[in-house]
């Protein structure tokens, strides 16, 4: 026997008919309305039935690429079990014994794949009820085929059927009677995981009842839609997903990135510190042989030696090696320390060569310090300015002004000798000059000469501080 209660169109036309009665229209235009009215409905419902079989086909498809999105295979099961009951498929070959427990096993197999993704959805999963409910859409189907008599017993699976139904749909409305958050996507998550689910499994449950009462009205047309409906919005969930997975998969990739690079600067920054360290190490090595046995060397010439050339040349030899070893071992000198020491030594050997010296001090008291290196450098480089000036300038003042600003520190020397004559050629050239400039350079500063003959000689020595 086919199944009567799956077409809407012929209560659509009774309807459509009776509103032409009431309104006056003609018989023939109630009809007209009728057949009208019931082609629409005929021709939306095969539409939307149409749909089913290959959205259900990709539903499949997904769900077997991907293990973690095995819940559409309920839906893509209902899908085409509902496609099967709507186009009789089987009429013609079920006997009319065995109808009724086809048509119980088609809606058991429904109903259960419709409970079961209602709940996955809800986020409820139990062993127990995965087990449950495939057993009773077999179950149910072999009740029916015993063939027993009596209309309870004919009936019996339709309301066990409606019932677990009409149970799964309200804990869904029950449990999760309120969304999760605020805000409309929240209602958007809550509308979808728990009123789409709901609806359908009240309209399949209303499909069930019908099949015990007949008035109870049923809508084939809008469970499919239903069904339609809920395929797309887990297609949605699955696209949305994925979109976030990948976001995800680049957002991890950019922070192992940022690791990588992290990891990369701090082995770099150890290994320097290693090279610093063994650097450090070495240095004091040094240090520690000069001052041991060459000072100690020096200093015995000094105290012993009966030439006065020879013990001034070792006492110089000496001031020299402590000088090199305080750049390779000593700390930090204040600036204003270090321009203390320059004007003392400045000033004794000008004096010692009867030149006049006038040392400008600084305008202000400045806090910055010197490494160690630099003011071995910088002590060097105004040694031999002085003593260029003292051997080859002839002249008879010699003014060193000193000034701090824009982040430089700035000595300048000026005489008032002879002068480098044009004969000599570059300025830099003998003089120990390229010696000041190499100093200089090594300091990230420079020293720059300028000097005529007959004017004197102006040396600028600019360093970072």
């Amino acid at each position: 026997m086919p199944f009567p209660h799956l077409a809407p169109a012929r209560v659509q036309r009774h309807a459509a008919a009776a509103l032409g009665a009431l309104t006056g229209c003609g018989a023939a235009q109630a009809q007209s309305l009728s057949a009208g009215w019931g082609a629409v409905q005929d021709g939306l419902a095969n539409a939307v039935t149409t749909l089913l079989p290959g959205l259900a086909l990709a539903l499949a498809l997904l769900a077997l690429l991907h293990r973690w999105e095995r819940r559409l295979v309920l839906l893509a099961l209902a899908m085409l079990t509902w496609y099967l009951m709507v186009l009789n498929v089987g009429g013609a070959w079920i006997r009319p014994a065995h109808w009724l427990a086809y048509e119980i096993a088609l809606m058991s197999a429904i109903g259960g794949a419709v409970a079961l993704l209602g709940l996955r959805e809800s986020g409820l999963q139990h062993p127990g009820i995965d087990v449950l409910l495939p057993a009773q859409a077999l179950a149910l189907p072999l009740v029916a085929l015993m063939g027993l008599s009596g209309d309870a017993v004919r009936l019996a699976p339709w309301l066990v059927l409606a019932a677990e139904l009409t149970a799964v749909a309200g804990w869904l409305l029950w449990m999760r009677r309120s969304p999760l958050g605020q805000g409309a996507a929240a209602w958007w998550h809550h509308a979808r995981t728990v009123g789409l689910p709901a609806l359908l499994l009240i309209s399949v449950t209303l499909h069930t009842l019908q099949r015990v009462w007949h008035e109870v009205p049923s809508w084939p047309s809008l469970t499919a839609l239903l069904m339609i409906l809920q395929g797309v919005s887990l297609l949605l969930t699955y696209a949305g997903a994925r979109h976030q997975l990948e976001r995800q998969l680049v957002q991890l990739e950019h922070r192992m990135q940022e690791r990588l690079a992290e990891a990369e600067r701090f082995h770099q920054q150890q290994a320097e510190q290693r090279l610093d360290q063994v650097t450090e190490r070495e240095r004091k090595r040094i240090a520690s042989d000069l001052h041991d046995d060459l000072g100690a060397k020096l200093l015995t010439i000094v105290h012993t030696s009966e030439s006065e050339r020879i013990s001034t040349l070792a006492r110089e030899a000496l001031e020299e090696m402590r000088l090199s070893v305080r750049g390779l071992t000593g700390k930090p000198v204040f600036l204003m320390d270090a321009i203390g020491d320059w004007r003392a030594e400045v000033v004794m050997r000008l004096g010692q060569a009867n030149v006049e010296a006038d040392w400008l001090p600084l305008e202000d008291d400045v806090v910055h310090t010197l490494p160690a290196r630099t003011y071995v450098q910088t002590t060097r480089i105004l040694r031999e300015a002085i003593s260029n000036t003292i051997k080859h300038s002839e002249a008879s003042r010699c003014v060193v002004r000193c000034t701090v600003g824009d982040g430089f520190f700035q000595i300048i020397i000026q005489d008032n000798g002879r002068g480098i004559p044009v004969a000599d050629g570059r300025l830099d050239r003998g003089h120990g000059m390229a010696s000041m400039k190499s100093r200089a350079k090594q300091m990230q500063g420079q020293c720059l000469v300028e000097s005529g003959a007959g004017w004197g000689t102006v040396i600028r020595l600019t360093i970072p501080l």
